[in-house]
């Protein structure tokens, strides 16, 4: 509505508009105050769910699997707003990239082992602040499991209570700033509406189109091609019937962990997937696994690149796969995830995060299309992962034409 309400006001007011442009940075400021905290404390927490003793075979199948789905949704992402630019007709008032000079990739790869952790931190460099703090995290992971000493182990459980609290406290804050953005989004899209008119329309169809033609690829080529029907060598129709319920409960809702209870029920009620694997998987995928959200950050990094007029090079696309499959680590699965990743991305990049402000107006269009893309993974994940330990009957319910009944309609939110 404030998306709306914006750019009407924009386009009937004209350049006046633009005066509120200030409140608009306000909202932009904020947000970027979020992101190390967030990431200090959400990703402690997620490196603790990945530490080694945790997983087992079965579990380090399904991450690998994860952070490769992860990847090539980025890659698809990228691929797919390369050859559209759906920036490419709007000017971003006066903003201007932050870096100067594209590193190449060994650059960018060096760059994710910070010489100095706290500097990192202190400077916004969010790749290297990403890397220690997942490092950090295991190594406490590991402490807790393998300290003598019940005053080390028992030290080590109060810091993740600690991380816990300041996650928990860092989404209230969140919740406080997207309730101002309302305001924010307002004011951001009265300045672009007065300042570039009906022009400014076109690219944010563009915006979604991409989005969706990027989804339906990668849902397409990936979940069901490589994973379904290669890997697990069974009919794309039959895994689509099986997980109706849940890809229609995610689009309804726009939440990875608010569709669980309905994505677990249609692995064991339509898949028939044995409970010891979907019960890890699933919830697990339901945190860190956000094919979705991981394939929007490449969309909205070209988007935003468009805006500024500046190419990304191939070593900054690649940054951009990094920062998204690592912050997906840490990742929440509940509405708006998208937006607080996408800051991550756009800082690493240098790009001016006002784009968050922008796309933050059709969010709820785009983050209907990320949530199904996050639960078709996390289906198809778990699907290879338990044929490949013999943890499936492919004899039975959707995989023969039966119909399961998960006991939830279709959409109910």
């Amino acid at each position: 509505m404030a998306f709306v309400l914006g750019s009407v006001f924009g386009l009937v007011v004209g350049q006046p508009a633009t005066a509120l442009q200030p409140l608009g940075d306000i909202f932009v400021n904020l947000l970027s105050m979020l992101i190390v905290p967030i990431v200090v404390f959400t990703l402690l927490m997620g490196a603790r769910r990945l530490s080694p003793s945790n997983l087992g075979k079965i579990g380090g199948q399904v991450v690998a699997l994860y952070a490769l789905t992860s990847a090539a949704a980025v890659g698809f992402g990228l691929l797919v707003a390369n050859l559209i630019d759906p920036g490419a007709n709007l000017e971003l008032g006066d903003a201007e990239p932050q870096t100067a000079e594209a590193p190449d990739i060994v650059e960018v790869i060096l760059g994710i082992v910070p010489q100095n952790p706290i500097g990192a931190m202190a400077s916004g460099d969010i790749l290297p602040t990403i890397f220690f703090v997942i490092v950090f995290g295991l190594a406490l992971a590991l402490v807790e499991q393998s300290a003598d000493s019940p005053d080390i182990r028992d030290g080590v459980e109060s810091f993740y209570n600690l991380a816990e609290a300041g996650a928990e406290a860092m989404f209230k804050v969140v919740w406080g700033v997207m309730e101002y953005g309302v305001i924010g989004v307002f004011a951001l899209m009265a300045a672009v509406f007065g300042e570039a008119g009906v022009d400014a329309i076109v690219p944010f169809a563009l915006l979604i189109a991409t989005l969706l033609i990027a989804v339906l690829a990668h849902i397409a080529v990936v979940h069901l091609g490589i994973f379904v029907r290669l890997l697990a060598g069974q009919s794309p129709i039959g895994f689509l019937t099986g997980g109706r319920d849940a890809l229609i409960t995610a689009l309804s809702i726009r939440s990875s962990s608010g569709t669980l209870p309905v994505t677990m029920a249609n692995a064991d009620d339509n898949f028939h997937i044995d409970e010891g694997v979907y019960s890890f998987s699933l919830p697990l995928g339901a945190t860190i696994n956000m094919d979705g959200t991981a394939l929007y950050q490449g969309v909205a990094a070209i988007f935003a690149a468009n805006l500024v007029g500046v190419q990304l090079s191939i070593a900054e696309q690649v940054t951009v796969v990094l920062v998204a499959v690592l912050a997906s680590v840490g990742a929440a699965g509940v509405p708006g995830t998208g937006l607080i990743m996408l800051t991550l991305v756009l800082t690493q990049l240098g790009l001016p995060l006002e784009v968050v402000g922008f796309v933050a107006g059709v969010d709820p269009i785009l983050d209907r299309l990320r949530t199904m893309t996050n639960i078709s993974g996390d289906l198809a994940v778990t699907t290879v992962v338990a044929k490949w330990n013999d943890a499936i009957d492919f004899t039975r319910g959707a995989w023969v034409g039966e119909s399961g009944d998960t006991g939830v309609a279709a959409g109910d939110d």
